[in-house]
């Protein structure tokens, strides 16, 4: 569908005034050929296909950007997870393909690579288990390598083992990373219902049905849907609310379809999909809660946030399902607490705890992100938020995450700064209750009944 002079010239001053950008052009690659029983012939294989794909990456992004006003912020690339690849070197160390895959990410000048992945959600293979033991090191030895990992699904249940190992791995990549403030957990997520055609980091990996290569791309319209909640003002119901949310996702996934499928044409390859997340950045105006104290809440964390989140997020899925047929990845609302300006303030004043984001997570399109605890938090209690956040995606067959960072030497209400997009956190406080007990039993929590739909 052609693109008419009213959208056209609604596009220039979405991107002018209200902050409209791609957020990122993602390349997704499949590395199962460069699968090796020698770990070093693999690490080659995987650094030349990378490179052989990715090469030109940069330059059709900026290509892009200048001949069409587009800003595209990032370029970067997925992989296939790297513990498919690894299983035929049985080998116990895979940090050397993490700095494979930090060589090539930058050989071609992105900022970050995903795929440094495993899917554990029933059980760990060998390159399951190395992988696990790899990713602190991997992390604190690489700047562009982005890890994930798999923890259930609706179908599987949640793997609490590997849920009790996970809290292991992020305790030590904070201590190894602690002099950045525990910088190596930003670059650390795990799943339940983890989709795998997703190109926003920490968490973008591409899937075993996917092509060779693939281009899905990010929007980011956060200060476009507030602006136009702005102009409706606050007299409009909320059903008023919800059709100017979707009219808007529906302009942003146009644009964001047409970048995608014009950045596949150049790098000849596939085009997969366009992701609709309303990301937030700390800049100002960039915010998702800004969106959800302009529908009604006097701040971020009140009651009433999490069903305005629900309307939101709701509304942006239906604009972007009317817009395309290739929307996928995540595509909803992120709520990333130490990327969001509004929500930095939510919890400086004491409106957003730890308990409503966790409330807020059932309704939004992802999870528990970016969110910083205490430095000696143990490892029991991050079992339990990571846990309690898996059963949220488990029984409403919807995709959640954690991205937690327990800040060394930090404490609940200090402050840490990461800068760029990661913005600023205010460690927040869990609670002095924990689960020990929970952590110790490991185990399955089954799949849920409503999951038996065959």
């Amino acid at each position: 569908m052609p693109f008419t002079d009213r959208e056209i010239l609604e596009t220039v001053r979405m991107i002018e005034l209200e902050t409209l950008d791609i957020r990122t052009i993602t390349l997704g690659i499949n590395l199962l050929d460069c699968a090796d029983p020698d770990p070093e012939s693999a690490c080659e294989k995987i650094y030349t296909k990378i490179v052989q794909h990715a090469r030109n990456l940069q330059a059709v992004g900026r290509g892009i950007s200048e001949d069409y006003g587009i800003p595209i912020v990032n370029k970067r690339i997925a992989t296939t997870p790297i513990s498919f690849v690894a299983a035929a070197s049985a080998t116990d160390d895979l940090v050397p393909f993490a700095r494979a895959l930090d060589a090539a990410a930058k050989e071609c000048g992105v900022d970050f690579i995903g795929g440094f992945t495993a899917y554990v959600h029933k059980g760990f293979t060998h390159a399951d288990d190395a992988l696990f033991r790899s990713i602190p090191r991997a992390l604190k030895e690489t700047a562009h390598v982005c890890s994930s990992v798999s923890l259930g699904t609706t179908k599987a249940g949640i793997n609490m083992n590997a849920v009790a190992r996970f809290s292991d791995v992020i305790l030590e990549t904070a201590r190894l990373t602690a002099d950045q403030g525990g910088l190596g957990c930003a670059k650390l997520v795990c799943f339940c219902n983890a989709v795998e055609d997703n190109p926003f980091v920490a968490g973008a990996h591409i899937g075993t049905g996917e092509p060779e290569t693939v281009v899905n791309v990010g929007v980011s319209g956060p200060g476009v849907v507030r602006a136009a909640i702005a102009k409706l003002g606050p007299e409009p119901d909320l059903l008023a609310v919800a059709e100017t949310v979707k009219r808007t996702a529906f302009k942003i996934t146009r644009m964001g379809e047409l970048v995608g499928r014009e950045a596949a044409r150049r790098l000849n390859t596939t085009f997969g999909i366009v992701d609709i997340s309303l990301a937030p950045t700390p800049a100002a105006g960039d915010s998702v809660s800004d969106i959800l104290e302009l529908i009604g809440v006097d701040r971020t964390g009140a009651p009433g946030t999490t069903a305005a989140l629900a309307l939101l997020t709701d509304a942006v899925k239906k604009g972007g399902a009317m817009a395309s047929s290739s929307v996928g990845g995540l595509s909803g609302a992120f709520i990333p607490v130490s990327e969001d300006a509004g929500m930095i303030e939510a919890v400086r004043v004491g409106a957003l705890s730890l308990a409503k984001l966790e409330a807020m997570t059932s309704v939004c399109s992802v999870g528990l992100d970016m969110v910083a605890v205490p430095g000696d938090t143990s490892a029991a209690t991050l079992t339990g938020i990571i846990a309690d956040e898996m059963a949220i995606g488990m029984v409403n067959a919807k995709t959640t995450a954690v991205r937690i960072i327990p800040v060394p030497g930090k404490g609940p209400g200090e402050t840490v700064e990461w800068g760029g997009l990661l913005g600023t956190a205010i460690v927040q406080d869990p609670g002095k209750f924990s689960c020990a007990i929970l952590h110790r039993r490991g185990g399955r929590i089954p799949a849920p009944i409503q999951s038996y739909k065959n």
